[in-house]
């Protein structure tokens, strides 16, 4: 007759185990699988995810760490993982001259959105996640805005290492996000 206690340790046993990530990878050697993630989610430092190859992970990573599209982690079976920023809803923001750029910038900045900034054979742009009310402020400056999916990689700027607000009282340290 089998006890309640030989389930559990049955099922204890036959639990795959997670995968540990805690630390980026700075060397050579090619990563062996991939983590796909939105911005959202390679903003923080504690997580479960899947890996491209289905194995599941707990990312434990130190406090305040980002991820960019082809970072690499090392986990804890020594696998190298490549990050690979997921496509996500954006908005992308142009402007008929740089000043206008620039005042569209200095508001996005101001409500302290994270902003991705760019050029292509169209010409400077600004992109950010999708928002009805970001895109109606862009809209009353004068901007074309247009919706697509795209990797988002928006600026350190003023989020770079070691970044907080005089007084906030969270004592956190927001966003590394080294290029």
């Amino acid at each position: 007759m089998t006890t309640e206690a030989d389930m559990i340790s049955t099922a204890t046993i036959a639990a795959p185990a997670l995968l540990l990530i805690e630390s980026l990878y700075e060397g050579d050697a090619p990563a062996t699988d991939t983590l796909e993630l939105d911005f959202n989610y390679r903003s923080k430092s504690r997580l479960r995810a899947r890996l491209g190859s289905g194995a599941e992970v707990g990312l434990f990573l130190p406090r305040g760490t980002v991820l960019r599209g082809g970072h690499k982690l090392r986990a804890s079976d020594g696998r190298i993982v490549a990050v690979v920023a997921a496509a996500e809803d954006l908005l992308e923001a142009r402007c008929a001259s740089a000043v206008d750029l620039a005042r569209a910038a200095f508001h996005l900045g101001n409500r302290h959105v994270a902003v991705e900034v760019g050029r292509d054979a169209e010409g400077d742009w600004l992109r950010l996640q999708a928002d009805h009310v970001l895109e109606g402020m862009l809209l009353g400056l004068g901007a074309s805005v247009r919706a697509l999916s795209a990797p988002f990689e928006p600026e350190a700027g003023a989020y770079a290492p070691g970044h907080q607000h005089p007084g906030d009282g969270s004592g956190a340290r927001i966003h590394m996000m080294a290029q």
